[in-house]
């Protein structure tokens, strides 16, 4: 990271950590889907540590989970002290992606197929924040009409 990403006290914006996040959670949502994807939402992004200039960021990203035509993706940031090696778990992300044909509707996208124990885990994790979004757009319309 450099000069260029950081706030006055040193540290990397977390505005910055958040467009990487995006920029990889399209990525994978693209390879999921074969399709252009578009950010519907970003949640529960919880900073652990700071990054700082000269740190390496990696961003990861996994499509958790497919419904008709969005998708969660998890995404992880670590970031590195290149002279260390140390590597920390920097922050956690879960943006949800729709996918778009060719007129920017939203199209269906292929079930995601969990294989291991952990994305079966992450799968059923996605499930109850998708349900949890859901209600709470549900209360909140619902408030509004009151």
């Amino acid at each position: 990271m450099g000069i260029g990403d950081a706030n006055l006290g040193g540290n990397v914006h977390g505005g910055v950590i958040m467009h990487l996040c995006d920029d990889v959670a399209g990525i994978a949502a693209v390879r999921h889907s074969g399709r252009r994807a578009v950010t519907a939402a970003m949640d529960r992004m919880t900073f652990m540590h700071p990054v700082y200039v000269g740190q390496l960021v990696t961003v990861k990203a996994m499509v958790n989970a497919a419904w008709r035509t969005s998708m969660e993706v998890g995404v992880r940031v670590e970031s590195e002290d290149v002279r260390s090696g140390e590597i920390v778990h920097t922050c956690s992300a879960y943006l949800t992606m729709v996918a778009l044909d060719d007129e920017g509707r939203p199209v269906a996208v292929p079930a995601a197929r969990p294989e291991t124990a952990a994305e079966e885990r992450r799968a059923r994790e996605a499930q109850l924040r998708r349900d949890s979004r859901l209600a709470e757009r549900e209360r909140i319309e619902a408030e509004r009409d009151d």
